[in-house]
């Protein structure tokens, strides 16, 4: 009893010191907005007037003047006005007093700028969305809340607008930024037998829509089986004779990232199967073969699909003619 009661006090004891992780509360719009504002005292300036002191950008402004974005500093493009102090905030405090650095070269002032890194990534991703809320409305129309949204991820952490004039995700980089969170996804990727995403023949946003769905798994299309057949669509069927576990959801058999069974399956042949159906038996004589002789129930077991080739779904009934089976 003294054991069991020490390890009660010893249990309270740590229950009161330590206490689950609570999630920050999402604070109104209206606090986010005032983040991305950027000094009051400030003056907007233009890209010129930003860059004109400081040549440590240089390359930064030839990549955005090639880009996207670049395009849009004109105001006479009737394009949304776009330039550094859009992200950035006002401009004129940090080139006021240029700084120098320990190897004399001119720098402006960077803590008179927006603190981008410190923000909130709600407050982060409103920056963006103070202009492709309008411009990319159907592409962000489910953003906020999504996965994404409400796990703290933000415009910031996939798209790196100073990495160069391409300042869409690069499709061969699209895999890397992903893996940088789902790990596991990695790995499945790494099976032998698995779509071909490393290998730059389709990347994640084929099938995910990043900045969100009505969808589990932020999935393109409204299910599963709609997603795959995009691709598949030998399999969309409607079919005179159906499998039923196929119209209703591929992954029941298969993993769509990768797997160590042929083709994408999640566990192999024949024992995929038998889930849901028993093993073939035949009735064999014995040895002697003679008609005194009781017969034997063998069960055998071989891959499936050797004989039920269309497995998704015919219209050809079994050439057995015992029922449809799929054999065909």
């Amino acid at each position: 009893m003294k054991w069991m009661t020490f390890i009660l006090l010893a249990l309270a004891t740590l229950g009161s010191s330590c206490s689950p992780r609570t999630d920050q509360p999402i604070a109104p719009v209206r606090d986010y907005e005032r983040m991305v504002v950027g000094r009051l005292d400030a003056d907007y300036i233009g890209n010129e007037a930003c860059l004109a002191k400081c040549h440590k950008h240089d390359l930064k402004k030839e990549n955005f003047n090639k880009s996207v974005h670049g395009e849009q500093v004109d105001a006479a493009s009737g394009l949304p006005l776009v330039n550094c102090e859009s992200c950035h905030g006002p401009g004129s405090l940090a080139v006021a007093e240029l700084e120098i650095a320990p190897s004399g070269e001119q720098r402006c002032r960077i803590d008179t700028l927006l603190a981008l890194g410190e923000l909130p990534s709600q407050a982060q991703s409103l920056i963006c969305l103070k202009c492709h809320s309008a411009a990319s409305s159907p592409n962000l129309a489910m953003w906020s809340g999504s996965s994404h949204d409400s796990n703290e991820v933000s415009c910031f952490n996939c798209h790196k607008l100073h990495m160069g004039s391409q300042q869409k995700l690069n499709r061969h980089d699209m895999a890397e930024t992903c893996y940088i969170c789902h790990a596991s996804v990695r790995n499945q990727f790494a099976q032998i037998s698995h779509h071909p995403v490393n290998e730059h023949k389709m990347d994640c946003s084929d099938c995910h829509n990043p900045h969100g769905t009505m969808t589990k798994g932020m999935l393109r299309e409204a299910t599963v089986k709609a997603t795959c057949t995009r691709c598949h669509m030998e399999y969309q069927g409607p079919f005179v004779f159906e499998h039923a576990d196929v119209t209703e959801d591929c992954t029941n058999c298969h993993s769509p990232h990768g797997s160590p069974n042929n083709p994408l399956l999640a566990v192999s042949q024949p024992f995929l199967c038998m889930q849901c159906h028993a093993g073939h038996s035949a009735s064999n004589r014995s040895a002697v073969g003679t008609l005194s002789s009781p017969e034997m129930k063998q069960t055998f077991f071989n891959r499936c699909t050797d004989c039920h080739s269309s497995i998704h779904g015919t219209d050809v009934p079994s050439r057995h003619g015992r029922g449809t089976f799929l054999s065909r």
